[in-house]
């Protein structure tokens, strides 16, 4: 199960879980729309594609909350 991080690594800005706008790698490194495309959709970390993170809502979010752990690394 995805763990839904809080924030952009790079800039440091909410992604909510039940929001788009967040975009992931295969280890879920979470970046912005922005830094995404800043990143022509490669993860800085390892070198992986990042793709849309797909929302969790509802119920699905209730039974099964987004992390609060934040990993802002910052970045250019």
């Amino acid at each position: 199960m995805l763990e839904m991080r809080p924030d952009c690594e790079r800039c440091g800005v909410d992604l909510p879980a039940d929001e788009p706008g967040a975009f992931i790698c295969s280890f879920e490194c979470t970046f912005c729309a922005g830094c995404a495309e800043a990143l022509d959709d490669h993860c800085p970390n390892c070198g992986g594609e990042l793709m849309d993170r797909p929302a969790r809502v509802g119920k699905a979010l209730e039974r099964n909350p987004a992390s609060t752990v934040r990993i802002f690394k910052g970045g250019k």
